[in-house]
C-alpha cells in the first residue's frame, strides 16, 4: 500500500498547539508529521474518543451505533456492556463484540464489574470474579467496568476486591462510579485502585475526587448533563468528556462534536476540550489513537474550524469512512437469538391495598435531566381498599415487573411525570432491565407493560391508543437505523406529551428510576429502596406527612 497524505492545520493535542503541516500514513498508521510554511485552512485533529458510554442506551446495536457516530468524528469508544450483561451475561457481551467487528469504529470494552448492580434485585445473569477475570483477558477489553458497588469497595467485600485484583493482574485500569461519595469513604474507595469517576454533579465534588487521584470524566449525555455545573472545574483541571448514556435521537444531532461545541460555549478552552476526547482517554486506557506521532493509528477528525466543531470528514486506520455527515461504509447487524420468558400482567397486579381511608406514601421524585431522584411524601386516598393515584398532586403509580421469571409486581409511587391519564412502560430499566411502568389507571399500565414485555421496548398507552418502539435485542436495542429509531421515539414522545408528560426525556428518566445505586429513592423488582441508607423501605408509612 502506498503512502497517503493529509495537509492542513495540524491540531497537536500533546503540545497544545496548531501549526500548518502534513501527515503521512501507511497501512493504517502514521509515518510522519511535518511542519510546513502554509497548508489548507482545514483542521486535522485526532479522531474523537468517548471514554465512557453504554452503547445499549442508544437503543442501537453496535454496528448501527458505529454507523451513526463515525460521521460526527468519533473513531473510538470505550463502552461498558453491563446493560446487556445483566440480561444475557457473557453471551450478551460476546454479541456486542461480534457485532462491533463489522464496522470501522474502534470499539473497546470494559468487563462489567457489577452484574447485577446490587444483591437487592433480580437480573438475568450473575457475573462473578471468575467471569470478569476471563473477560479482562480478552484483547477487546481495556478496563474493569464502573465499580457501582461502592459500599462493597469501601468495606472490602471479597468478591469486589477479587475483581479489582483481576484488573490489576492484567494491567488494566478500574473505572469508578461513586455519586456524592466524599470524605474518608471516598479516599478508601479510590485507594482500592479505582481511577475514574463520571458521576460528579458539582465543582466541589469533582475537585475532591480529583484530589483523591481520580480522573474526572465530565458527563454530557441524554439524561444527565453535568458539563455546565462542572465548567469551572474544567477550566482549571485536566478532564475527559464522556456521554455515558446518549439516545439515538440525540446522536443523530451530534456526539462528541456536539459536546465540544457546548464546552467552548461555556468558556472552556477549545484545545483543552479536544484533549478531553483524544489524548487523555487514549493515554488512560492505552488506545491506539489519541494523538499524532509515528506509529500511532491514522485516525482523524477533520473540522472546518475549532469554533463550532463541524466535522467534514472522518478517517479510521488511514481510510476515509465518513464525509459531510454521511458514512462511507455499510453495516450488516449480527442477529441475537437469545430470548426471555413470556411474562404478562393484569390490571390487578398494579393495585396497592390498604385498609385506611388515607395513607402516607413514599414517592420517587423524578428530576428532569438527572438520573438522581428525590424522596418525596404524598397523602393518598384509598377507594374500595385500593390506594389511588392523585393527578392533582402528580402522584402516579410506579411498578417494576420481573422479566426473568414469574413474580409479584413491585409497586410504589412517583411524582414529576405529569401524566393526566394512561401509562408509559420500558424494558430499559437500569441496570437489571426488568420492565418499569408509570401510570394513572391500572388498565393502561397493564396494556403498556404487556406491549413492552412481549417484544421488548418502549410503549405509551392512553388517549385511546398504544404506541410502541420494539427493542428485540435483549429488550434494549434494535438493528434498525438510527433515523427510524428517532422517528419512532418522536411518535412516543408526542404520545407521552398528549397524556400529560412534561419531562424532556421521559424514557431515559424512567429507565433510571430502578437503578439502586443512584440516590435517593429507587424501585427494584423486590421493593422500594433507599439508596442513601442502602436498604429496602416500605412504600406506605405510618408517620404523618410533614
Amino acid at each position: 500500500m502506498s503512502i497517503s497524505r493529509l495537509s492542513g492545520q495540524i491540531v497537536d493535542v500533546t503540545n497544545g498547539e496548531i501549526f500548518p503541516g502534513m501527515i503521512d500514513f501507511e497501512n493504517g498508521v502514521i509515518k510522519s508529521v511535518a511542519r510546513r510554511d502554509k497548508a489548507p485552512e482545514i483542521f486535522i485533529a485526532p479522531g474523537l474518543i468517548d471514554a465512557h458510554i453504554h452503547i445499549e442506551s442508544s437503543h442501537l446495536c453496535p454496528s448501527r451505533f458505529a454507523e451513526t457516530v463515525i460521521p460526527h468524528g468519533t473513531t473510538a469508544v470505550v463502552t461498558d456492556p453491563h446493560e446487556i450483561a445483566n440480561v444475557f451475561g457473557m453471551d450478551g457481551v460476546k454479541y456486542m463484540i461480534r457485532d462491533s467487528k463489522g464496522t470501522p469504529l474502534r470499539t473497546f470494552f470494559t468487563a462489567p464489574s457489577c452484574v447485577p448492580a446490587t444483591q437487592f434485585e433480580t437480573s438475568g445473569a450473575v457475573l462473578t470474579h471468575s467471569e470478569v477475570s476471563e473477560m479482562l483477558s480478552w484483547p477487546e477489553v481495556v478496563a474493569l467496568g464502573e465499580m457501582m458497588n461502592f459500599p462493597g469497595a469501601i468495606s472490602g467485600d471479597e468478591e469486589v476486591l477479587l475483581k479489582i485484583d483481576a484488573a490489576k493482574k492484567f494491567g488494566k485500569p478500574v473505572d469508578g462510579h461513586a455519586p456524592m461519595l466524599s470524605g474518608e469513604d471516598l479516599r478508601r474507595y479510590a485507594s482500592r485502585g479505582i481511577t475514574t469517576d463520571h458521576e460528579c454533579t458539582s465543582q466541589e465534588e469533582a475537585e475532591e475526587k480529583f484530589s483523591a487521584g481520580m480522573a474526572v470524566q465530565i458527563r454530557q449525555g441524554s439524561a444527565s448533563k453535568n458539563l455546565s455545573a462542572l465548567a469551572g472545574f474544567a477550566k482549571d483541571h485536566p478532564f475527559m468528556l464522556v456521554s455515558d448514556d446518549r439516545s439515538a435521537h440525540d446522536l443523530l444531532r451530534g456526539h462528541l462534536d456536539h459536546t465540544l461545541r457546548e464546552a467552548v460555549d461555556l468558556g472552556i478552552d477549545p484545545m483543552s476540550a479536544l484533549q478531553a476526547v483524544t489524548v487523555r482517554p487514549a493515554m488512560h486506557y492505552g488506545l491506539p489513537g489519541g494523538w499524532f506521532e509515528p506509529g500511532r493509528a491514522a485516525d482523524f477528525a477533520i473540522f472546518d474550524n475549532l469554533d463550532d466543531f463541524e466535522v467534514t470528514e472522518s478517517w479510521l486506520a488511514g481510510i476515509k469512512v465518513a464525509s459531510e455527515g454521511m458514512p462511507l461504509f455499510d453495516v450488516a447487524p449480527t442477529k441475537l437469538d437469545l430470548k426471555l420468558p413470556c411474562i404478562r400482567k393484569s390490571p390487578a397486579d398494579f393495585e396497592m391495598k390498604a385498609e385506611k381511608e388515607n395513607v402516607n406514601a413514599r414517592a420517587i421524585g423524578a428530576i428532569d435531566g438527572e438520573i438522581v431522584t428525590e424522596s418525596s411524601r404524598v397523602r393518598l386516598e384509598v377507594k374500595d381498599g385500593t390506594i389511588e393515584p392523585n393527578i392533582e398532586l402528580d402522584a402516579l403509580r410506579l411498578a417494576v415487573i420481573n422479566r426473568y421469571m414469574e413474580a409479584p409486581v413491585s409497586n410504589s409511587f412517583a411524582v414529576g411525570f405529569g401524566l393526566q391519564e394512561g401509562a408509559i412502560a420500558s424494558t430499559v430499566a437500569h441496570d437489571s432491565h426488568n420492565c418499569i411502568v408509570v401510570g394513572v389507571e391500572t388498565e393502561a399500565m397493564a396494556e403498556a407493560a404487556n406491549s413492552s414485555l412481549e417484544c421488548g421496548g418502549f410503549s405509551v398507552s392512553g388517549a385511546g391508543r398504544t404506541s410502541l418502539l420494539e427493542l428485540p435485542i435483549a429488550g434494549l436495542m434494535t438493528d434498525r437505523p438510527a433515523s427510524e429509531v428517532a422517528m419512532a421515539i418522536d411518535v412516543l414522545l408526542g404520545h407521552a406529551g398528549q397524556i400529560g408528560c412534561r419531562l424532556s426525556s421521559p424514557f431515559m428518566t424512567l429507565s433510571f428510576m430502578s437503578l439502586l445505586v443512584i440516590p435517593k429513592l429507587k424501585l427494584g423488582d423486590r421493593g422500594l429502596f433507599d439508596v442513601e441508607e442502602f436498604r429496602f423501605v416500605e412504600p406506605i408509612e405510618d408517620d404523618p406527612v410533614e
